[in-house]
């Protein structure tokens, strides 16, 4: 079973911050070079929460990632043992019909350059690259 599902957002900061100690994937989504302390995580979930469409990337039950929709704009996250196993595709296309429903018209990301992982899981989704860090996606 290789279920990927949107869960909605609540508070387990014990459980995501572990995430976000990976330096990699913190240069990949916020092109820092330290890992998130506690207070910036929970800022960072209560703002999208509040802003918007925050919700875990479940894997077989099992929460390995984040993915908001703020406004048009998508963030995604997921943690580095379930990478390139395209559970972030198929979390980003849940969430893709969700801002269809919603009656969206299009969707943005903004992807640092050097993401190329991310680049390519949106690509693969028809996201067109508009800039050097922004992709969009007429729904």
């Amino acid at each position: 079973m290789n279920e990927v599902a949107l869960i909605p957002y609540y508070d387990d900061f014990e459980m995501t911050l572990e995430w976000y100690q990976d330096l990699d994937l913190c240069k990949k989504v916020d092109n820092i070079d330290h890992p998130y302390d506690l207070n910036r995580l929970c800022g960072m979930y209560h703002y999208l929460n509040e802003k918007g469409e925050l919700y875990y990337i479940s894997y077989e039950g099992r929460p390995v990632g984040d993915i908001a929709l703020v406004n048009d704009e998508v963030c995604i996250v997921l943690s580095r043992p379930y990478q390139n196993r395209h559970i972030g595709r198929k979390a980003l296309a849940l969430l893709m019909e969700r801002a269809r429903n919603k009656g969206l018209k299009a969707l943005k990301a903004n992807i640092y350059s050097f993401n190329i992982q991310s680049q390519k899981m949106f690509k693969s989704l028809g996201f067109m690259q508009l800039n050097d860090e922004w992709y969009e996606i007429a729904l």
